[in-house]
């Protein structure tokens, strides 16, 4: 036999033996767990947004109310108690309260008085506080509220114009 034959025989037996002794090593390997716990916390949160509330024409001689909806829209947390307000606007008459607003449209010096209500019969007034807000709870879904407004008929005294007013609308969750 030649010296390579007989080098390459004791390679090839020396990986052998160490190949064995490598395997009886991981067939006797030990095993140890540990749990990893996982946590988080889900917090209230919403979103808010709305859609304009534009009565159109109004007609000052007309006895007649002008009503038109717009829309407030929130997107809240599963479960969470939330509840809605309306401001009281940019130009609120001189006696306006967050609890009875006078909120009134405006051409920059003129004014048109008008009302925002949370029901279809425009009987309860939607306010800035708690006596007046619409509460609800939290979907996780957006949830449309539809805010019902009213231009007081025969407000005669208001000259031709535009009349625009900004109602800040909050949601507390």
């Amino acid at each position: 036999m030649s010296i390579k034959t007989c080098s390459l025989r004791k390679l090839t037996l020396a990986s052998t033996v160490a190949l064995g002794a490598g395997w009886g090593a991981m067939a006797q390997a030990q095993t140890a767990t540990a749990n990893l716990d996982v946590s988080t916390t889900v917090v209230a949160s919403c979103t808010i947004g709305t859609t304009a509330l534009a009565f159109g024409d109004y007609d000052p001689i007309s006895p007649s109310d002008l009503d038109s909806t717009g829309t407030v829209t929130v997107t809240c947390t599963q479960d969470a108690p939330v509840a809605i307000t309306l401001g009281q606007g940019a130009n609120p008459g001189g006696t306006s309260t967050d609890a009875a607003p006078e909120r009134r449209l405006s051409d920059g010096t003129n004014f048109l008085t008008y009302s925002l209500f949370s029901d279809s019969a425009r009987t309860t007034v939607w306010t800035n506080e708690a006596t007046g807000d619409v509460e609800t709870t939290g979907t996780g879904a957006a949830e449309d509220h539809t805010v019902f407004g009213r231009v007081d008929g025969g407000q005669s005294s208001a000259p031709a114009g535009t009349y625009t007013d900004t109602v800040v609308a909050t949601v507390t969750f």
